[in-house]
């Protein structure tokens, strides 16, 4: 995790890219939890996985209390980036929904992601607003633009390390054919990965893996939600290199609260039931309160 006395890794994009390498050459994904806060990233990181996902669908339930429905803006989403990726020492992907804008909106969403210390993110061709993926009813832009937005994306990196991921949603309003068709345009305007969201039937799964067989695809294991429910190994089999699984800690987080709050309304106190909770001292050293002391201890008069 990372220590208060050391800057956020400038190597998170390499160690993505290292970690997208090792995927390819062992047919083994790379799995991103996603997380909504800094906690989540530490948790994620402590669980010793390689990469954590900044969830756009989490960032806006958590933030606001309401859904993904292009409700947060840039500043917002960079914000709870920067404060991810300050937590660990792991590279974080992270939702940069439609680049929030056009093409040259794009390119400052681009550099406020990379300044924010993420390793990558992805950007869609939903319109304004957009609506989390495995919603109903989303509309896409013109294939052209979505094109030039890829195409500023790339140029507006600084760290040519950093991952541009082309998430298309076309699949719902125009069909599979016109999704692989825009995401191959994507691929041609220099992403670096593909994202073919909200697929529906293991087939059509199995089509997009076959027609970018070699090229880096990202599995949306999006909880409960549209696609089928694949494991690990069917996924590594058709050749993916990263599978995000967006919300289900905050899914877990929310059944957990919600089932404490129903206890303490009936009981008036959690006297009853404090023992079913992680131990006060417990929390304190998952966040990090020893290395607070010792900094006190290192720096006291």
């Amino acid at each position: 995790m990372a220590d208060l006395l050391r800057d956020r890794p400038s190597s998170g994009p390499a160690m993505l890219r290292r970690l997208m390498a090792t995927a390819a050459a062992d047919r083994a994904p790379v799995v991103l939890p996603g997380c909504y806060d800094a906690l989540g990233a530490r948790l994620i990181e402590q669980a010793d996985f390689d990469a954590v996902y900044m969830s756009g669908f989490g960032t806006a339930a958590s933030l606001l209390g309401r859904p993904d429905v292009g409700l947060l803006g840039l500043s917002e989403m960079v914000d709870n980036a920067r404060r991810i990726a300050d937590a660990v020492d792991v590279p974080v992907v992270a939702d940069a929904d439609t680049g929030y804008g056009n093409r040259i909106n794009v390119i400052r969403t681009v550099q406020q992601y990379e300044q924010a210390g993420v390793a990558g993110i992805h950007i869609e061709d939903q319109v304004l607003p957009k609506k989390c993926g495995h919603m109903e009813d989303k509309q896409v832009v013109d294939a052209d633009e979505m094109y030039a937005k890829i195409r500023a994306a790339a140029a507006a990196r600084r760290d040519d390390d950093f991952v541009l991921i082309a998430r298309t949603d076309a699949r719902a309003p125009h069909g599979l054919d016109e999704a692989i068709r825009r995401a191959s345009g994507c691929l041609d305007a220099g992403a670096d990965v593909l994202f073919v969201e909200a697929l529906q039937g293991e087939d059509e799964i199995e089509r997009v893996a076959a027609e970018f067989s070699g090229v880096p695809l990202l599995f949306n294991w999006a909880e409960g939600a549209k696609t089928p429910p694949l494991t690990y190994d069917e996924i590594a089999a058709l050749g993916f290199s990263m599978i995000i699984m967006p919300i289900g800690t905050l899914l877990s987080a929310t059944t957990a609260m919600q089932q404490f709050l129903a206890k303490l309304r009936s009981a008036g106190t959690p006297a009853s039931f404090v023992g079913e909770l992680m131990a006060f001292s417990d929390f304190t050293d998952t966040i990090g309160l020893p290395e607070i002391v010792d900094l006190e201890q290192r720096f006291s008069s």
